[in-house]
């Protein structure tokens, strides 16, 4: 992937005058002053919160709130094979638990199939899209995607592997790549030279069984929902070029980004719900938090250690300074964030 980071920050807004919701935000994030901040933690329930998807929720709610914002929660379950029952309730009870309090009603994605459907009818009459009939094991076998981890999005060429007559049951929707860097700025990694022809090819917007894909559903929701401002892992970097896409072929707002350091274990490994990593909030929440922080690099007074939930995150608050964390795409677990990492992750 090829990433260029520079600490400057230009760019330019493009607004849809059918969504209702705040001015977009600029490239480099919202400033005090510039409207209503909005963001979200958008969680899948794959399983209960672990400490990776924590520094997630609390870094986004911590940016929220110290830009005097709206902090949203929704809910990503679109892919029912991959969710585990009870899991989104049993999130949702860890996040308030850890006094993680949203703004407005829960969206569930579950419940969004039409808004994604007229997406996608608006993409197939610009002619973007095409039908795919590639097997998921076909593309696997591709030099592309022999390193790629589990799970993780394959690589597609420009041209279908296997042949497709007209528009065959079950085949995979696609949005047609340009072959194009694109460029933007996340406000810890600075600016960011992404080529999504050359890192993923064409990507799915319908999966072969008809359940939409993250791609397509993240840009649709977060456009109704007004969100300014995204701020998640860096695992999800290189989607935001794929999103910017989206967000220029629908006419949709595109929002600032801040891609947090990602989770590591000893091993450089992420930590992961598909690894069984330890969940958080059941117990001393506090302490939680107050991990988290010192992941973040927010060097949270001792004191902090003794104080309940809502004083550590009106600290946190009060204290927060992402440029202390600039920079950095992935950081090792240590200190007492230590106790949230397996030592024999199940395979």
């Amino acid at each position: 992937m090829n990433v260029v980071r520079s600490s400057s920050a230009t760019g330019t807004n493009i607004a849809d005058p059918s969504i209702t919701s705040p001015a977009p935000a600029g490239e480099a994030g919202r400033r005090p002053g510039e409207g209503l901040y909005r963001g979200r933690f958008a969680p899948t329930p794959s399983g209960e919160l672990h400490f990776g998807s924590l520094v997630a929720a609390v870094g986004s709610y911590l940016d929220a709130r110290a830009h005097g914002g709206e902090w949203l929660v929704r809910i990503e379950d679109l892919d029912p094979p991959r969710e585990r029952p009870g899991a989104a309730d049993q999130i949702l009870r860890s996040l308030d638990q850890l006094g993680l309090r949203w703004d407005g009603p829960v969206l569930r994605q579950s419940s969004r199939s039409a808004a994604y459907d007229e997406a996608l009818a608006r993409l197939e009459g610009l002619s973007v899209t095409r039908n795919c009939a590639c097997s998921r094991s076909a593309l696997a076998a591709l030099p592309e995607n022999r390193d790629r981890l589990p799970g993780e999005e394959l690589f597609h060429p420009a041209q279908c592997l296997e042949p497709l007559v007209g528009a065959a049951a079950g085949s995979a929707i696609r949005l047609r790549v340009p072959d194009r860097e694109i460029e933007f700025t996340d406000r810890s990694l600075g600016v960011c030279r992404i080529n999504p022809a050359r890192t993923g090819g064409d990507f799915v917007l319908r999966r072969r069984d008809g359940l939409f894909a993250y791609q397509l559903a993240v840009v649709v929701d977060d456009a109704a929902q007004g969100i300014t401002d995204v701020v998640r892992g860096a695992d999800l970097l290189a989607s935001t070029p794929r999103q910017r896409l989206l967000h220029e072929a629908l006419g949709l707002p595109r929002p600032g980004y801040m891609h947090l350091p990602l989770a590591v274990d000893e091993r450089g490994l992420k930590l992961s719900k598909s690894e069984d990593a330890p969940a958080v909030g059941q117990s001393a929440p506090a302490a939680s938090i107050v991990a988290v922080l010192e992941f973040l690099e927010q060097e949270p007074p001792a004191a902090m250690a003794r104080a309940g939930v809502d004083e550590v995150l009106q600290w946190g608050v009060a204290h927060w300074r992402p440029e202390r964390f600039s920079g950095s795409s992935a950081r090792r677990v240590r200190g007492p964030a230590a106790r949230f990492v397996n030592q024999e992750p199940t395979r």
